[in-house]
């Protein structure tokens, strides 16, 4: 329930942007069709209208595309956009949080629903010396943890499941992450 209020404050939230944006637009527009269409002088003392006005064209900015997973990795990705229509811009980062923004950049924010890419080529549950639940970089032998979730009852664990920590159990997919994290869940310790 929580996650669909969330879902919806945000698209509340780029919509209300969205319509700043259109106005501040609007109004620099306006402000440029207004100052082109003055009379100006000409050198014989008459006044005419001018003839052009400026017309605004295309923005270039600088977008940073955050990915936030289940696992709490996060990716970034950087990248230039052309704006040629902000109604065409705002469409395609719909599923998009906007975090911040200046003149030249714009940083979005998604909560993926997905364990990370790095996390699937090179992840593996295991145990620490203190018995805890955790996910490598590698195998559990490197020490590098880059998750940590819970204080095992070792004595709890079974012989072959001990021996399959200790190793390092590959992650799979999404899935796969929960079931082990649920089969293991059951041997939480009691002190924490």
């Amino acid at each position: 329930m929580t996650q669909v209020r969330q879902t919806q404050r945000k698209h509340i939230y780029s919509f209300i942007i969205s319509l700043a944006l259109i106005a501040f637009g609007f109004l620099l527009w306006n402000t440029a069709v207004i100052e082109g269409s003055q009379t100006k002088e000409i050198s014989g003392g008459k006044n005419e209208q001018a003839e052009a006005f400026e017309v605004m064209g295309p923005q270039t900015l600088n977008i940073t595309l955050e990915r936030v997973y289940l696992d709490g990795e996060k990716s970034q990705e950087r990248i230039q956009e052309t704006i040629w229509s902000m109604e065409d811009f705002w469409a395609l980062y719909e599923d998009w949080t906007l975090i911040d923004q200046n003149q030249n950049e714009m940083i979005f924010r998604k909560e993926v629903n997905d364990i990370s890419p790095l996390l699937k080529v090179n992840g593996y549950f295991g145990i620490t010396e203190e018995g805890i639940l955790s996910i490598y970089e590698g195998s559990p032998n490197e020490e590098r943890v880059i998750q940590s979730f819970f204080q095992l009852d070792t004595a709890k664990l079974k012989s072959q499941q001990h021996i399959e920590l200790r190793k390092g159990i590959p992650v799979q997919d999404l899935k796969h992450y929960e079931e082990v994290l649920q089969v293991f869940g059951q041997y939480k310790s009691a002190q924490l």
